[in-house]
């Protein structure tokens, strides 16, 4: 049996659950009601789906709205769709080019979590008089030593906690995520068992509103003006080609570059958006050592300058060891144990203590210091 981990007694407290049309949330909200409590669904429209989505990306359009109303039918659920898709445009959409055209690799899936998710969705829920809002997201909430504090998931590979950091502790207060404790295949089971309509359907994946082949083809509509030509640098700045928009390149990036004959593969090590160039080089000058996060949020009160923790740059890596050398007002330095290969500016860089999350920001800028 599922542990809610809701910590409220009164079963005729109403329960906001955040349903997307997906088995998790769906598992969630009818676990909750199968067990007495007061539930009622609410589901974001964030996007019109009138060009052809693949299944498996889709979230919160209109495939899934169905989706979800269906379930919450099945389970005699009350269940509201929220009309979010100006913010959800303005808060994630605008973000997602305007970063890319910036020279930076943004995660839509945080913004989204930090606005229309967690700001929105969250306030909506709050005017309901609901008493929480619970998501089928895999973290552990724990409330200890009168702190609500954040955990990883035991169910590694679905881990979630990477994509939250940015949850505030106010509406981390607000918020349950019963299923951070269990893993997806005993979920899946759960959805077997309830004979939840949505039992077999497949996990979302890579980036939801992503209607094209790919983000460029995306931006290509939206954002025309921002595939100017411009120049391919070595690292010494001599010109060895030209591109077709910055927006085709994110640091890291080995394949697809346009640069033929070398015997060595070329990987983008920067890119200036002020003078519309790529700098390519070998794996080995992507090396990094010190990276600077801005735009902090700590969900714990325990962060130290001169202090090492683990912290992770990308949502599939393993947390990798550091220490913090300077902390500022919303802005901090961290030097890296062992230098790192894949640091992408407008990647999140989240701060962990063994399972625990502590908060983290946003990476500004990298270097190497020998």
């Amino acid at each position: 049996m599922i542990d809610f981990g809701i910590n409220i007694t009164n079963k005729n407290a109403k329960i906001a659950v955040a349903m997307s049309g997906g088995v998790d949330s769906s598992v969630v909200a009818a676990m909750l009601k199968t067990n007495g409590y007061n539930v009622v669904g609410l589901t974001m429209r964030l996007y019109n789906q009138a060009d052809q989505v693949n299944a498996n990306k889709s979230c919160c359009a209109g495939k899934d709205i169905n989706d979800a109303k269906t379930v919450a039918s099945q389970f005699s659920i009350p269940h509201y769709t929220l009309d979010l898709q100006g913010k959800f445009f303005n808060g994630v959409i605008d973000n997602f080019t305007d970063t890319y055209i910036d020279g930076k690799t943004p995660i839509p899936c945080i913004r989204c979590n930090q606005t229309v998710k967690f700001t929105d969705m969250l306030n909506e829920a709050k005017k309901m008089k609901a008493d929480a809002l619970v998501t089928g997201h895999y973290v552990r909430r724990v409330e200890r030593s009168n702190q609500t504090r954040l955990y990883k998931a035991v169910d590694d590979l679905k881990d979630q906690s990477y994509f939250l950091f940015a949850t505030t502790k106010s509406q981390l207060e607000f918020l349950r995520f019963p299923l951070g404790n269990y893993t997806k295949d005993y979920v899946r089971k759960l959805a077997r068992d309830l004979n939840i309509k949505v039992k077999n359907k497949p996990d979302s994946q890579d980036i939801c509103f992503i209607t094209g082949n790919s983000y460029s083809d995306f931006i290509s509509k939206i954002r025309p003006d921002a595939f100017a030509e411009g120049d391919i640098l070595d690292i010494n700045d001599k010109i060895i080609g030209s591109h077709k928009g910055i927006i085709n390149y994110t640091v890291g990036q080995r394949r697809k570059i346009g640069i033929g004959g070398r015997t060595e593969p070329l990987y983008v090590v920067s890119i200036n958006p002020k003078n519309n160039t790529i700098t390519v080089g070998k794996r080995s000058d992507l090396k990094k050592t010190k990276i600077f996060v801005n735009d902090l949020n700590w969900i714990s009160n325990s962060i130290k300058e001169n202090t090492s923790y683990k912290v992770k740059i990308k949502s599939d890596q393993t947390p990798v060891s550091g220490k913090i050398q300077k902390i500022r007002k919303n802005a901090l330095e961290f030097i890296f144990e062992d230098a790192q290969f894949s640091v992408a500016p407008g990647q999140a860089c989240v701060f962990y203590k063994d399972d625990e999350v502590l908060g983290g920001g946003w990476i500004k800028k990298s270097e190497f210091i020998d």
